[in-house]
This record gives structure tokens, C-alpha cells and sequence, in this order.
């Protein structure tokens, strides 16, 4: 629910499903958002390239505390990748540096991808994030500079052939956090003989957040002329981050003691393990952890006092 203010910015709670377009960094989409909604604070789990489009999880407000515990969440994409081809970037923005014939059929592409399902290791593309002695990879890359990268493992959950015509795959991925799209298509290239990168991405679902509950930016820009009570209806409340955790009833006075930061002993056995604390009269508190005594502690609350 939306707090009014004399500013221009605003007080307000919970999460869109946006349906980034291409040709924006998740950062330029999270600002036209956050202009948009007049929110005073917001933010993103989990950035997409510009070259991919899809469910882009923005935080608003209060939401943006626990938005670190999306990042870790699973997703789903689906993937192009162009066969025989491989670049500087591992997709489509980078120039081609080697082609190769490209001889497959369905069955041998089912059997390669085969292999790439469970855990497995990649190493980070150069064109990434990541960090080497505080610069990024991305910018050392730029600068024509290559070092070594550790691989790391990552889990596949499921892959899923969608199409092959040619020199072209269409793949539907589910994996787990800090899997490079782009590092499979070129992996997945390699292993056929061809080599590979990737042409075009989208990004289905982060955990249960799917892309059917995605507004685009067009949208938003039409609701907005409309007034900011249709934008505001749109929002999914703060816990729609949160569906991995289980709910803990709270009685009134655990939930004032949990709220002053108190630690709680619960009279049932609960599972050790982190929950969404519900307060006795339906109301999301925030979020906290059960250890093996069955004591319960804050982990992230809600500021019920703004």
C-alpha cells in the first residue's frame, strides 16, 4: 500500500514482474520503473544482459530488503543459439572470430545435451560481472585483456530441446543461480563440434515469479498517464519473493518480542530452518530463523513504524 507524501518521491511496498525489453540494461529498466512509480527505493534480483528479455523481478520500497534471497533463486530461460558460428562475447553483440561447418540431427544434439544436465562447471565468460583484483571482467575485456578464470560449478535442472533447423538450436534451461546462458551455448557448441553462441535469450521465470505475470514497460507507461492507482494495482505484495519460505504463526506477544528484536522460544517443535513470520492478526512481520532449540531470532523485519 502506497504512503503519500508532499514529494515527489513516495513511500511504497512490493514487487513487479517487468518484462524487460531488448536493447536495456537492467539498471535502465529499473530507473524508468522506479521513475514511473515515484518510488523513493527500489531494485532488481538478478540482472539480464540487453540483449535478453524477459521476467525482471523489481523490488519496491520495503521488498528491496529481501530481494537478496531471489538472487539465489532458480530460472528458467529460453535460449537461441547459432550453430558454427563463435564470437568474442559468446552471443550475438560480439564479433565472429571462428566458423565451422555445422553437420548434427536432433538425436546427436539429445545426446550432447544430455551431459550437461545436473552439476557441472563453467568458467565465467571475460564479458562478465565478475570482479579480478576490483576491476571488472567485462572492462578488462574491453581493454583487450584476458585472465584466468576459475571454473565453478553450477546445477542444470532440466534442458529441454525446443527445435534444431540448420545451424540454429532453440533450448529451454532451468538452473540454478550463476549459470552463464552464454557460456552453455558456446559448451554446448563445443561439444558438437561446431562451436556456437548465443542469438537471442529470455528469461521465462525466476523461481515462481513467470513471465505470464510480466508487464512490460509500454504498458506501465500507459497505466501511468491513467493515474498511480493503476500502477499500484499491478504490485505483488513483499512475500512474493519469498514462496521458498514456510509461514510461522506468531502470537501477539511473540510477535511484539520478536519485533524488539528479542529472541523467542517457540512452545512447538518447528524444523530448524528460516520462515515468514506471520503476526496473529494475518500480517507479514518479516523474516526469521528457528535454530535446533527451537529459538527463533529476526533475520529481516518489516519497519511497521513508517
Amino acid at each position: 500500500m502506497a504512503r503519500s507524501n508532499r514529494r515527489e518521491y513516495r513511500d511504497i511496498d512490493g514487487v513487479l514482474i517487468l518484462d524487460k525489453p531488448i536493447g536495456l540494461s537492467s539498471n535502465q529498466a529499473l530507473q524508468q520503473v522506479r521513475h514511473l512509480y515515484r518510488a523513493r527505493k527500489a531494485g532488481h534480483c538478478g540482472s539480464l544482459d540487453p540483449l535478453a528479455t524477459g521476467v525482471l523481478p523489481i523490488c519496491l520500497g520495503q521488498a528491496t530488503k529481501f530481494s537478496s534471497y531471489l538472487l539465489g533463486a532458480s530460472k528458467t530461460y529460453r535460449a537461441s543459439c547459432r550453430l558454427g558460428q563463435t564470437t568474442t562475447t559468446g552471443d550475438a553483440e560480439g564479433e565472429v572470430v571462428e566458423t565451422r561447418p555445422v553437420n548434427i540431427d536432433p538425436q546427436r544434439v539429445l545426446r550432447v545435451l544430455e551431459r550437461f544436465v545436473g552439476e557441472i562447471e563453467q568458467v565465467p565468460p571475460m564479458y562478465s560481472a565478475l570482479k579480478h583484483e576490483g576491476k571488472r571482467l567485462y572492462q578488462l575485456a574491453r581493454e583487450g585483456k584476458q585472465v584466468e578464470r576459475q571454473p565453478r560449478r553450477v546445477r542444470i535442472f532440466e534442458l529441454e530441446l525446443l527445435s534444431c533447423e540448420d545451424d540454429s538450436l532453440e533450448i529451454e534451461v532451468c538452473c540454478s543461480k550463476g549459470t552463464y546462458i552464454r557460456t552453455l551455448a558456446e559448451d554446448i557448441g563445443n561439444a558438437l563440434g561446431c562451436g556456437a553462441h548465443l542469438s537471442a535469450l529470455r528469461r521465462c521465470a525466476v523461481e515462481t515469479l513467470h513471465q505470464r505475470d510480466a508487464v512490460t514497460l509500454d504498458r506501465l507507461q500507459q497505466l501511468a498517464e491513467q493515474g498511480m492507482a493503476q500502477l499500484d494495482e499491478l504490485l505483488l505484495p513483499v512475500t512474493a519473493t519469498l514462496g521458498q519460505f514456510s509461514e510461522l504463526q506468531l502470537d501477539t506477544r511473540q510477535s511484539i518480542d520478536i519485533s524488539q528484536g528479542k529472541r523467542v522460544k517457540l512452545a512447538q517443535r518447528v524444523t530448524p530452518g528460516i520462515y515468514r513470520l506471520i503476526s496473529g492478526d494475518g500480517i507479514f512481520i518479516g523474516l526469521g530463523e528457528v535454530d535446533p532449540d527451537a529459538g527463533l531470532v529476526a533475520k529481516r523485519l518489516m519497519n511497521t513504524a513508517r
